[in-house]
């Protein structure tokens, strides 16, 4: 028996050409498997993500097409959402890369990240309402869109329809990430999550400069707040036993909404105008700009 293992150990350190092979085939492949090993350790699975959010008509999908393509392409009205992988353009910088050294090359790639776009009708903005009540922990920021050429009205004292359905659907989606922060179950509460009011169609005549969009929203999302209140209190006098759930977007729902209250529940906001299409083609710069200081 000895003799018999004695004899396997001598063919096995022995110059024979099975041998060899087999400590060739492990001396290529086992740094490869550790290499690749550690880079999956170490590598994020997931790429940073922005929430795409909008009213029909407001140029949200044509956008998604600039961001991905570089050029809008004809769109059609969103039925379910849809995720497109997008890199930073070479003239904007990303935040991390700021303090970078130029010889590091790192500094010199294009961060990716996805962009998710959502349906904007008003019977599908569910999709969108979802996305904010799950966990996402690689969710940078949400850019809404808007259409800053139909905030105004023509009739004095009578909110435009374009404003009214911008307001509502920007109030739910605040009101629902106020609610993340409140509902935290630790003391520090949620981490930052930035909000871009991207004004589109600044190219055209009737277009509200980005200021103007600004103080219409937070002037309308002040009577929202306030008429949804009422309906609500007019709810349980008439029911007592009725147990409503009753938080008010910003400062316990009392004067005027403005978008600076949504920062005390780490919601900073943004408005900054563009436009996606237009006679001198897209002007989205300032968009960019936004999404670099997120990355």
């Amino acid at each position: 028996m000895n003799q018999r293992l004695e004899d396997l150990l001598t063919k096995a350190w022995g110059p024979s050409l099975p041998v060899i092979i087999v400590t060739a085939i492990v001396a290529l492949l086992l740094p490869i498997l550790v290499h690749t090993f550690l880079y999956r350790a170490r590598t994020p699975t997931s790429l940073p993500s922005f929430l795409l959010v909008g009213p029909s008509g407001s140029g949200k999908t044509s956008l998604l097409t600039v961001f991905e393509n570089g050029s809008p392409a004809p769109t059609h009205l969103s039925q379910t959402p849809s995720t497109v992988q997008v890199q930073l353009p070479p003239s904007t910088k990303a935040d991390s890369q700021k303090y970078r050294s130029e010889h590091d090359p790192t500094a010199k790639q294009r961060p990716k990240f996805l962009i998710i776009d959502t349906p904007g009708h008003g019977k599908l903005r569910n999709h969108a309402f979802e996305q904010l009540r799950k966990p996402q922990p690689h969710l940078k920021g949400i850019i809404f869109v808007v259409d800053s050429a139909s905030l105004s009205s023509d009739t004095p004292g009578r909110s435009a329809a374009g404003l009214t359905e911008a307001a509502q659907y920007l109030h739910d989606i605040l009101l629902l990430l106020q609610k993340r922060y409140t509902g935290a179950k630790s003391s520090k509460g949620p981490p930052e999550l930035p909000v871009l009011i991207a004004a589109n169609k600044l190219d055209l005549f009737t277009a509200l400069p980005a200021q103007l969009v600004k103080s219409a929203l937070e002037a309308e999302i002040t009577r929202i707040r306030t008429t949804r209140a009422k309906g609500l209190l007019d709810s349980a006098v008439k029911d007592e036993t009725l147990e409503e759930e009753r938080e008010w977007l910003g400062d316990g729902g009392e004067g005027k909404f403005e978008f600076g209250q949504m920062e005390e529940v780490n919601v900073p906001i943004k408005v900054v105008g563009g436009n996606v299409i237009g006679a001198d083609g897209s002007d989205i710069s300032g968009w960019w700009e936004w999404i670099g200081e997120q990355l």
